[in-house]
């Protein structure tokens, strides 16, 4: 159908055909793959909700599920709560702070969170006598500690340079103001500039929820029975392949549910922003 455009009367010439290319087709192809693996997973789950492998281990699912929640939880909170400074000595101009605190970040950045988790678990009995001596070794002793340690060590390095970021991108006329009306830095910092910078840094830390929460399932390598330690405890006493389905399930429904919270958070504190 030839469309007539109404300012100038012109008539439009119809779109051409798209061609059925190559890539059309092996996209279609694929698409339909996906769909057809989307339907038997819904059918598998469908006839199996109520399977004798459900009925048996859904206690210990639901176990290791708060327990995943716990870790997440803890480790996300201690995180922020280190890297309101370590962000400040990343910021700092005095390089005896912003250096180590490059250095830290840097570390646990760059290398795995497992590696970290395993340095931490099977590195604190080396110092054994040390940890005892300050009273610490009751604590490193057990793996639930080590993996809120690990955890929380390697969540802080990237909240700080998710917060460094979100405060150099608010604007440095905030701060003349604040000056030029007599607000000490500390009040402008914690008053003016954090709250627009937290703003900034909401999508960035709702990433780094959703990474730390799959993460997370490295706490069962090292004895921790959070929900994949669950699910493997699971499947090495009944060596059904459902048990890392359901594991699958409920680790996605926790990222969709996180992912439509931290949606709902955001339209609500930058409201004031929409136009």
């Amino acid at each position: 159908m030839i469309s007539a455009n109404p300012a100038t009367g012109l008539k439009r010439p119809p779109a051409p055909p798209r061609r059925w290319t190559k890539t059309r087709i092996f996209g279609h192809v694929l698409m339909a793959l996906w769909i057809v693996s989307g339907a038997w997973l819904l059918y598998y789950l469908a006839i199996n909700i109520a399977s004798p492998f459900v009925l048996k281990y859904w206690p210990e699912y639901l176990s290791g599920f708060f327990v995943t929640l716990q870790i997440v939880g803890l480790s996300l909170l201690i995180g922020a709560i280190l890297s309101l400074p370590i962000a400040a000595a990343r910021a700092s101009k005095w390089w005896l702070l912003s250096k180590p605190a490059y250095c830290y970040v840097y570390f646990f950045r760059g290398t795995p969170l497992l590696a970290q988790t395993f340095l931490v678990y099977y590195g604190a009995g080396t110092f054994q006598p040390q940890l005892e001596a300050i009273g610490l070794w009751g604590l490193f002793r057990e793996a639930w500690f080590c993996v809120i340690f690990a955890f929380s060590l390697n969540t802080s390095a990237y909240q700080a340079e998710i917060l460094r970021g979100a405060i150099q991108n608010v604007s440095r006329g905030q701060w003349e103001g604040a000056a030029a009306l007599g607000i000490n830095k500390k009040i402008t910092f914690f008053k003016i500039i954090l709250p627009q910078a937290l703003i900034v840094a909401l999508r960035p830390y709702g990433n780094e929820i959703i990474l730390m929460l799959k993460g997370s399932a490295i706490a069962a390598i090292v004895t921790v029975f959070d929900l994949f330690g669950e699910t493997r405890r699971a499947y090495s006493r009944s060596y059904d392949f459902q048990a890392y389905i359901w594991a699958a399930v409920i680790y996605l429904f926790l990222v969709e549910m996180l992912r439509r919270l931290w949606d709902r958070i955001e339209i609500r504190l930058t409201r004031h922003l929409i136009r």
